[in-house]
Parts: C-alpha cells; sequence; structure tokens
C-alpha cells in the first residue's frame, strides 16, 4: 500500500519528494516490515494477552502430558493472532499488492490459522484437549494445499495471473499434459546443474506434502516456551534471502539459480514474520505469558513450506527446518511402532521415552530451557548450511 502511495506522490512532486524512492527498494521496505511487525506485536501483545485472559482462553493440559506441565494450565493460548495481526498488517502495508506470489502466502497462512483456530476455540470452549478431530483437521489443510500446490504449478514460470489462467485451460484441453518449464524443476542444493522434472502432478504432489507437512511439523515442534517460534524465524529469514536471489535476474542468474519474477516481494512477507515471531518470543520466552497455539504453529508452517515451493527450495527447507522435520519423524515413529509391536507382542512398546523428541529429551533430564536453547543452537547451524548452498553448487 505505502509503495503505490509513494508512487503516486513521486507522479505529482518528483522532485519535492524524491526520498521516497527508497521505497522502490526490497530491501528497505523488508527492513520497515520487519520493524512495523515487531513494533504491532510489542505495542498490542500485553492487550491480547489480557483479552484472552479475560475470555477464558486458557492452554488444557493432556491428562498423559509431562507432569512439569501441569502448572501451565490455564495459560492463555491462541496467541498466534498475535503473530498473524503483526504479519498481516505489515505485509499490507509494505509490499506490492501486485504481487500474486504474497497473496497467495497470505491466503495460506490465514487459512491454515483459521483450521488452527477452530481447533484451538474446540479445546478452550468445550474443553476438549484433542480440539477438532484429526481427520476433520486434515481435510482442511488438504483442500487448501491443493488448491496452492495447483495454482503454484502454473505460476512459477508466468508473470501475471491471466496467463496462469491460460496455462491452465490448456492444461486441461491437452488432456493433461504432464510438462511443465524447467523453473519448476526440483533443485538438488549443493549441485550447479541437477534438478528433476517433476510434471505438472509430481510438481502438485510434492507442494501438497511440503506444505501440509511442514504445517503439522511445526504444530508437533510447539510444544515447550519458545521452542517453535525462534526456529521460524530464523528459517524465514533464510527463506527471505533466496526469494530475493531467485526474484532477481542479476543475483539467480549469477547464482545458478532459476529465475522467478516477483518472487523477491517473498523478501518483505519473511520479514514481517520475522518481526512478528521476535515480538511474541518476548511474550513466550521461559516461563511463557501466552501460547501461540494451533492457530499460529499450522499457519506459520503453512507459510514457511509456501515460500520454499515458491522459491524451490523444498529440499533447502527440509535441512534449515531440520528441528521440525526431525520432530514430526519422533512422532510418526513412535506411533508406527508401538501399533507393530502392540499387533505382535499384545503390548505396545515405544522407541523414545515420550514423543515429540523435545519430551524424550525432558524426560532424559535436560530443564526445558536446555532443550529450548539447544534446539535453537541447532537450527541455526542448520540455516547456516542451508545458506551455504547459495554459494557451494
Amino acid at each position: 500500500m505505502l509503495l503505490s502511495l509513494s508512487q503516486w506522490l513521486l507522479a505529482l512532486y518528483p522532485d519535492d519528494l524524491s526520498f521516497l524512492r527508497v521505497f522502490q527498494y526490497i530491501t528497505f521496505r523488508a527492513v520497515m516490515a520487519a520493524m512495523t511487525a515487531l513494533l504491532i506485536g510489542l505495542a498490542f501483545g500485553p492487550w491480547v494477552i489480557r483479552r484472552l485472559a479475560a475470555l477464558k482462553i486458557g492452554q488444557p493440559v493432556r491428562e498423559y502430558a509431562m507432569q512439569s506441565h501441569l502448572v501451565k494450565s490455564g495459560t492463555p493460548t491462541m496467541g498466534g493472532v498475535l503473530i498473524l495481526i503483526g504479519i498481516g498488517t505489515a505485509t499490507l502495508l509494505w509490499f506490492d499488492w501486485s504481487n500474486r506470489f504474497v497473496w497467495i502466502v497470505l491466503l495460506v497462512t490465514f487459512g491454515f490459522g483459521a483450521i488452527g483456530w477452530v481447533d484451538d476455540w474446540r479445546k478452550v470452549v468445550h474443553k476438549n484437549p484433542e480440539g477438532m478431530p484429526s481427520g476433520e483437521k486434515y481435510l482442511w489443510q488438504s483442500l487448501i494445499g491443493l488448491l496452492a500446490a495447483l495454482y503454484l504449478a502454473f505460476s512459477v514460470s508466468e508473470t501475471s495471473n491471466l496467463r496462469v489462467l491460460e496455462l491452465f485451460v490448456r492444461w486441461v484441453g491437452s488432456g493433461f499434459s504432464n510438462d511443465l518449464p524447467p523453473t519448476a524443476d526440483l533443485m538438488v542444493p549443493f549441485f550447479k546443474s541437477i534438478s528433476y522434472p517433476l510434471g505438472v502432478f509430481g510438481f502438485i504432489g510434492l507442494s501438497y506434502f511440503v506444505i501440509v507437512g511442514a504445517s503439522n511439523a511445526v504444530n508437533l515442534t510447539d510444544g515447550l516456551d519458545g521452542l517453535a517460534i525462534m526456529p521460524v524465524v530464523m528459517v524465514s529469514a533464510a527463506l527471505g534471502i533466496f526469494a530475493y536471489v531467485v526474484g532477481s535476474s542479476v543475483y539467480s542468474r549469477y547464482l545458478l539459480f532459476p529465475y522467478i519474477p516477483g518472487a523477491g516481494e517473498l523478501l518483505i512477507f519473511c520479514a514481517a514474520m520475522g518481526g512478528a515471531g521476535l515480538a511474541f518470543l518476548w511474550f513466550n520466552t521461559h516461563p511463557a505469558q501466552v501460547f501461540m497455539g494451533d492457530v499460529g504453529a499450522l499457519a506459520l508452517g503453512g507459510a514457511l513450506g509456501t515460500i520454499a515451493v515458491i522459491t524451490r527450495q523444498e529440499i533447502v527447507l527440509g535441512i534449515m527446518g531440520g528441528i521440525f522435520v526431525v520432530e514430526a519423524l519422533s512422532v510418526m515413529a513412535q506411533v508406527a511402532f508401538f501399533k507393530y509391536t502392540k499387533k505382535k507382542y499384545g503390548a505396545g512398546r515405544r522407541i523414545l521415552k515420550m514423543a515429540p523428541l523435545h519430551h524424550h529429551f525432558e524426560k532424559s533430564g535436560w530443564t526445558e530451557t536446555q532443550v529450548v536453547v539447544r534446539f535453537w543452537i541447532i537450527t541455526m547451524l542448520l540455516c547456516l548450511i542451508g545458506l551455504a548452498s547459495l554459494k557451494l553448487r
């Protein structure tokens, strides 16, 4: 919005308001978006927490949870709305409203946030710690993920929604031809020219898996004070750098990345997510005054997955978000092994002391703060490895 306003004012007063040309630079608007989201979060955080407490929207603790977590029962949850307010406001103020990529990321983010809101609401209003049934939640996640994947399959190589629509109509008319341009290939990091053509159905399948998988992985990680939000901030910052590179014809050519026109504007969204996340961490650090809930975790994970798909960095997201991946795999492995041993031996056995993985370390004697900070350090290392793929190719 501010970009359009500055352009309009410059057209009227090109000499008197020449300083407004700074709004043309993505890097400047990214810094301002991060600052805006951070200040909004810090300013409105106490009010949001008070409102959640007044509405008695407190975190229910499952019966089988860690005993040390029972004291957290009643702590205001659904604090993810504070993050979404910061992201939405800052992004709308500072990004180019004609950019289709930012709009699709916003739609996915707030779509998954709506699913999480309903889930959290059922937990706190209906006093059901399990919230929305997993099947219902997965259905809505799948719908949003598939629609986003279908749109992105035809948009990563085009510059307008009209061309995207034309490609889709042509694809249907051709009997669902499976060809896509090279910019839609799956990129393998650390190699100059290794990429794999996916085709339309392969692209949609992979994108759906990344978007929905990232959403659920972040949600599973959000189990300790500050554990999920700081890795989200770090990974979003790193993805913002990738977005800036692939959105630049100069940097993408130099670094041997596909050039995706318009992707650079995603840096604004990533900066806003980083600023909003840091503001939320101010209130979420141990001992937490508020939890983000599913409304925040599902939304942030979906946003990371969508940005990774647009920038063609699905594998790099798996590297940088390794904590999210391992947390999700720990739950899958625990459940699968328990069911297998119960069927075979009549009694279920466990690989970990408790899943997700962060609870296993708590059971092993680590304090909550030790688990959180050590997972942050690991994420920082993984993000540096991911960023190294920019040049090591």
